[in-house]
């Protein structure tokens, strides 16, 4: 459920009208709601309770890693999946117990890996034989023993866009399921390493549970073959990558996921986690825009904003879509007219939507870019010099500024002429 809605000829965020942050922060500014943060963790939760399932809820940071974003679940009881040093420590500044963080992705370096030893985190999910032996080394160089999932790769083709499938044979996470039985003895032989879980995930923003019950499925049969081989398997990690409705989407509900779940691995007697990132973050925010010109060009209309592809990337790396509303709700009888959103980078690709139904649209309008909390601004960049922009939180009636925009000063601080340059 979104809290962003018209009230009043206007559209607010919970209790807060847009205009009045927009005049506080300016823009672009990606707004998020506390409210639609807590109640998209409650239903994944209650669903996965509802099903009598065993079940951690470990929020998957690279959707969106700002500190006040992980803090609101961490409050709720969600743990952290992350994949990155830097991801690491967000997740411990915001407050998520160490024990509930789990570390992924495919490129661990030996300081990461003695990082997350030093902090005492939950779980390493390996993806390689030789990140396995490179964590024996440094986790019992520090005296160590660290649980360890293995990452299986089930040759499932989640059917979602191919630059985020990541479980078939030739994408580069996990290991060949095929040769698990393989893996897990060499884990169990090497030191410093406890191999007690299996881990899965297969791609992002699936919006049919067939691929989810193929890979369950091919899991549940590894743990049995696992399980007797000797090796003691108490938890799963089912990864996330459950969609939403960017429009015209029919994602299905968290509650058929859930039964999902419980028949394929609920009689397993394991501890199961999950990671979703998306389904959390993307529906709570939105990036608020103001149309910088509104121009009428012999073949379309352009509706040129102050956002562009350096703050959403989404639409120019994937082609994605994300509703855009204006901020000032239309009249009933307004006439529609296609748009085409584009921002000031000097590429055609910064592009936001095309043919966009919109009323008639002035210069310093506002447009609201929906579901945008996930992959938004986490991805963006200062390209073209162009300042990263700031985020607000909404909780009720208050907001808050929970990353000031950059000034360009701040990145170009980072730089400086070569000595013989001066």
């Amino acid at each position: 459920m979104s809290m962003f809605e018209y009230r009043n000829g206007e559209m607010y965020a919970e209790d807060v009208p847009l205009s009045r942050i927009a005049e506080v922060t300016g823009t672009p500014v990606y707004v998020y709601s506390a409210g639609t943060l807590t109640e998209a963790y409650t239903r994944f939760a209650s669903a996965l309770a509802e099903a009598g399932l065993n079940a951690r809820v470990c929020y998957a940071m690279k959707a969106n890693s700002n500190i006040a974003v992980i803090r609101t679940l961490a409050d709720l009881g969600a743990g952290a999946d992350v994949v990155s040093g830097g991801e690491l420590d967000r997740a411990l500044i915001a407050g998520v117990r160490a024990e509930d963080i789990v570390f992924s992705g495919v490129g661990k370096t030996p300081g990461e890996m003695q990082r997350a030893i030093t902090a005492g985190i939950g779980q390493f999910n390996v993806e390689s034989v030789p990140e396995l032996e490179l964590l024996s080394h440094v986790s019992a160089s520090a005296g160590a023993t660290v649980d360890i999932a293995i990452r299986v790769n089930p040759n499932v083709d989640a059917n979602t866009h191919h630059k985020i499938s990541t479980g078939r044979q030739e994408d580069k996470f996990g290991i060949d399921i095929a040769r698990a039985q393989e893996i897990y003895a060499l884990a169990a032989s090497l030191p410093g390493i406890a191999p007690i879980a299996v881990a899965v995930h297969i791609g992002s923003q699936l919006t049919d549970v067939s691929p989810f019950r193929a890979a369950f499925a091919r899991v549940a049969e590894l743990v049995g073959e696992l399980r007797a081989a000797g090796h003691d398997i108490r938890k799963l990690d089912l990864g996330g990558g459950l969609g939403i409705d960017y429009g015209g989407q029919t994602p299905p509900p968290v509650e058929d996921y859930a039964a999902v779940v419980a028949e394929t691995v609920g009689h397993l007697g394991c501890e199961l986690m999950f990671e979703p990132g998306r389904y959390l973050a993307g529906p709570a925010g939105i990036l608020v825009t103001q149309v910088i010109y509104a121009k009428e060009a012999e073949a379309r209309r352009f509706a040129i904003v102050d956002a562009a592809m350096n703050d959403l990337i989404r639409p120019a790396l994937y082609d994605a879509v994300h509703r855009i509303e204006p901020a000032r709700e239309p009249a009933p009888e307004t006439a529609l007219h296609p748009w085409d959103v584009v921002g000031p980078v000097c590429e055609t690709g910064d592009t936001f939507a095309k043919g966009c139904e919109l009323p008639a649209l002035s210069d310093g309008e506002l447009l609201v870019m929906r579901d945008a909390g996930a992959y938004g601004a986490v991805m963006s960049s200062v390209y073209n010099s162009r300042p990263l922009v700031a985020e607000v939180l909404v909780r009720g009636d208050a907001f808050a500024i929970v990353r000031e925009r950059q000034e360009p000063a701040t990145f170009l601080g980072y730089e400086s002429l070569a000595d013989w340059q001066d």
